[in-house]
């Protein structure tokens, strides 16, 4: 398996990159949007087909519905489709662009924000708070690594797991997509410091890489 991650790397990767310097359009149950240059492509990658599955068989009519780091708000244009009340946030230029043009063009009603993980939301309990995180632990120096690489000392996750309660009740549920690519054990140990524990909900194998859905429960 991990010859053939090594192999993606190499030789896929690259391909895709180059491809997605240009501006292009992604279809998906009846929700067209256009995906700028750098904003992570929902087409291209298992984690946000991932997600959707598991919301599937959520209730989502009338719930307040959260998705930070939203890229093309794929996730949340279909939330709101299945009766949610959504706030996506990025922080990136690029992806707020497009989140606000697709907004127009689909005529939604979505609350959108500019925001470093949570620290520009409004103070505010959400009933389903929704991420697909980077997870790379490398430096951002582009903006278009904010869609993957969350510090080299994983800060993306301290910044949620530190915040996370203040957006939360009793009854939330809060949903994160990981890979096996990625160090599960150590943004386990991050959630747990800060009062949070990953409860794994299902996993499947794409191709040849595992991942996993968790929701994130109060210790």
């Amino acid at each position: 398996m991990n010859f053939l991650r090594k192999t993606f790397s190499i030789v896929a990767k690259p391909v895709i990159q180059n491809y997605l310097r240009k501006e292009r359009s992604y279809s998906y149950r009846g929700i067209t949007l256009k995906i700028l240059p750098g904003v992570f492509h929902p087409g291209f990658f298992f984690s946000t087909k991932f997600l959707l599955s598991y919301l599937e068989n959520l209730d989502l009519k009338n719930k307040s519905l959260l998705e930070p780091g939203a890229g093309s708000g794929l996730i949340s244009f279909i939330a709101e489709k299945k009766g949610a009340i959504v706030t996506a946030s990025d922080l990136s230029e690029q992806a707020i662009k497009g989140l606000e043009y697709n907004k127009k063009k689909i005529g939604s009603e979505i609350k959108i924000v500019k925001s470093n993980v949570l620290d520009q939301i409004s103070a505010q309990k959400f009933d389903v708070i929704v991420i697909n995180p980077p997870y790379y632990a490398k430096k951002v120096t582009e903006e278009w690594e904010l869609a993957w690489n969350c510090g080299e000392d994983f800060s993306y996750f301290s910044k949620f797991f530190s915040s996370l309660v203040e957006f939360t009740h009793s009854n939330v549920k809060v949903i994160m997509v990981l890979s096996e690519d990625c160090d599960i054990f150590t943004i386990r140990n991050i959630a747990h410091q800060h009062g949070w524990k990953l409860e794994e909900q299902i996993r499947e194998r794409f191709w040849w890489e595992w991942n996993f859905i968790f929701e994130c429960v109060r210790v």
